[in-house]
């Protein structure tokens, strides 16, 4: 009892001893436990304090300092101005017939914004871009890897596509995220040969072009060459919008507006198409019977320098760069050696052969070197020293409108470098009349490119080769060989100065633009320059003009409706004994209402070809022009 008392009590004394040493000590354990309470609250406040402030700075910024830029993107990722292609103006003749159209055609674009933001998700769109519309997937990867996915950038992935491509996109455009349909117009060029070199084409731009044209969008269409180029800012409309709110793949969830396009100015040539079909026509048939590749023409109206035709042969198919040319469409026109991407009529630069003596008789006649009625005989050539400057033909004694008229060289000879009692103009003289009448300087015509050929003089010859002139250089510059180069436009238009009585025009393609609200305004015609030849002396050299078609060089346009006058010339190039034919003309003889000239590349030296597509051409003008009376 006593062990189990004893344990009792040892056991209830430990309790009692326990209970009042917690008694005892609560207080004090409150003051141990409280420091660290307070400890951990204070932690705690301080952390609650400073994720408030983080947040709320984060706040701030976002809404405050990139306020702007997070509103925009918002806005651009739900809101888009879906461009809408303003049509190109149509190109008319002067009669009113449409030398090119619009066509409606569907490209496809992707927008940045709205492409998949993952690499994965990417990749697998490119795939199925590069298998179903059989895009380049090198292209897709330069392209589509270097847009801003955070911007409303446009960019072109495939233009014209097929309607059934198009079918196979609206089927599936929710896998295709950020891509669409565009649609809008190209041009189809009717009878594209024939008007090739004259109207050029327009095609997709370039991003280089971008840096000239900043407000172009690289799914515009811009013109790249001839009449689109030159009148790109008339041709080009103005691109209308539709704003639309999309969703995360881009797709149009809600029309909220638009503005309409406004289409371009339409733009009225010059040119009749009728006579430049005929032209081309009569120099293909020509160079195929004579086994010729290379010829060209240009015609146009003395009285105001309208440009009525301009032909340059081996032509090409402009449609296609309009429609994007494949490669080896391409490289098959630049391998070419006849190069029929080369416009011989305006840009060609020759050796005028003799078509340039009418300008030397205007000098000679202005200068006093000879009158009217001086006489020089041709034997057949001219001997200077142990040098020979031959003549097609001894011509005998000839005044100055039958040497035209037969084309003596001799005569032009002596009156170019002297011989015997005729002093000569020497170069200098006849330079200063080549280029009143526009030669060594481009006509500027409204079109992109032009030559502007070449006339030497002896400080030139001097620098350039490191010999002086001769007599002989004087020789061959009055008969237009040598170092002399021309292109066709110049000559016809000195010769339609010839022809007005004295008045060098620049020559025009355009005459009108004509606003879609029906509003036309006149494409200015300019004076170069006139009055700078006496008249008299004109009519002199037109009458020798006259003589080669009556009694001279051109008598196959003897029998034709009208009085013709003209002057034939052939130029040597090369060293294979061919040579450059060449005919310029007006007509009618007493009041001109067409001058035109015409060449023949690498013809043999056994005739004129110029001359009988010129009287076909003639007859056909005139008899149209009868029937239209």
């Amino acid at each position: 009892m006593f062990w189990k008392k004893g344990y009792f009590i040892k056991n209830t004394h430990a309790r009692e001893i326990d209970d009042a040493v917690l008694t005892a000590t609560e207080p004090d354990a409150a003051k141990i436990e409280w420091p660290l309470n307070r400890m951990t609250l204070r932690f705690f406040w301080f952390l609650s304090i400073a994720l408030l402030g983080l947040l709320g700075w984060r706040v701030f910024a976002l809404t405050v300092l990139d306020g702007g830029k997070y509103l925009e993107a918002s806005v651009r990722n739900s809101l888009r101005q879906l461009v809408i292609p303003a049509p190109r103006g149509i190109i008319y003749d002067r009669f009113g017939e449409p030398l090119v159209y619009n066509v409606p055609s569907i490209d496809l674009i992707a927008t940045a914004a709205d492409l998949p933001q993952d690499e994965s998700s990417l990749t697998a769109l490119k795939e199925r871009l590069a298998s179903q519309f059989a895009i380049d997937r090198s292209f897709l990867d330069q392209t589509l890897d270097k847009m801003d996915r955070h911007s409303a950038e446009i960019v072109l992935l495939k233009e014209r596509i097929s309607q059934e491509e198009a079918l196979l996109f609206l089927g599936e455009s929710r896998e295709m995220p950020g891509v669409r349909l565009y649609k809008t117009t190209h041009r189809d060029y009717a009878d594209s040969f024939i008007f090739a070199h004259l109207l050029g084409y327009e095609g997709k731009i370039k991003k280089e072009e971008l840096e000239e044209h900043p407000d172009y969008l690289l799914t515009d269409s811009i013109g790249k060459l001839g009449i689109e180029k030159s009148y790109e800012g008339v041709l080009r409309g103005k691109h209308g919008f539709q704003q639309v709110e999309v969703d995360a793949l881009g797709q149009v969830k809600r029309e909220l507006g638009q503005v309409d396009p406004i289409s371009g100015n339409d733009l009225i040539l010059n040119i009749d198409a009728g006579l430049q079909k005929k032209i081309y026509d009569s120099l293909q048939t020509l160079l195929e019977e004579r086994q010729l590749k290379k010829a060209a023409a240009v015609a146009i109206d003395p009285r105001n320098g309208a440009v009525r035709a301009v032909v340059s042969l081996p032509s090409f198919d402009n449609n296609l760069f309009a429609k994007g040319i494949a490669s080896a469409d391409y490289q098959g026109l630049v391998n070419d050696s006849a190069r029929p991407l080369f416009n011989r009529a305006l840009v060609g630069e020759y050796p005028p052969g003799s078509t340039i003596k009418p300008i030397i008789a205007t000098a000679a006649l202005s200068e006093g070197v000879i009158d009217e009625h001086t006489e020089i005989e041709s034997r057949g050539g001219i001997s200077i020293g142990s040098f020979f400057f031959g003549d097609w033909k001894a011509h005998g004694f000839t005044d100055l409108r039958r040497a035209i008229a037969v084309s003596s060289d001799v005569y032009f000879y002596t009156v170019g470098g002297g011989y015997g009692n005729v002093s000569g103009l020497g170069q200098e003289r006849m330079k200063k009349y080549e280029t009143l009448f526009g030669f060594g300087q481009k006509t500027g015509i409204d079109f992109p490119a032009e030559g502007d050929g070449f006339i030497p003089d002896p400080a030139w010859k001097k620098e350039k080769i490191g010999e002086r002139w001769y007599i002989g250089d004087d020789y061959n510059s009055a008969i237009g060989q040598g170092y002399v180069t021309v292109t066709p436009l110049q000559i016809v238009n000195a010769i339609a100065a010839i022809a007005n009585g004295g008045t060098l025009y620049e020559p025009r393609i355009a005459s009108q633009v004509r606003s879609q609200d029906g509003k036309v305004t006149s494409v200015p015609q300019k004076v170069i320059r006139k009055d700078f030849v006496s008249p008299d002396i004109l009519r002199i050299v037109r009458e020798g003009m006259r003589e080669t078609v009556t009694d001279g060089t051109a008598q196959q346009l003897k029998d034709l409706p009208v009085a013709v006058a003209g002057k034939t010339g052939t130029a040597q190039f090369g060293s294979e004994e061919k040579t450059h034919g060449w005919f310029v003309s007006f007509a009618p003889y007493e009041s001109p209402e067409l001058a035109m000239i015409i060449l023949v590349e690498g013809q043999g030296e056994e005739g004129y070809n110029a001359v009988p597509v010129t009287k076909e051409v003639y007859e056909w003008y005139f008899a149209r022009s009868k029937e239209m009376q």
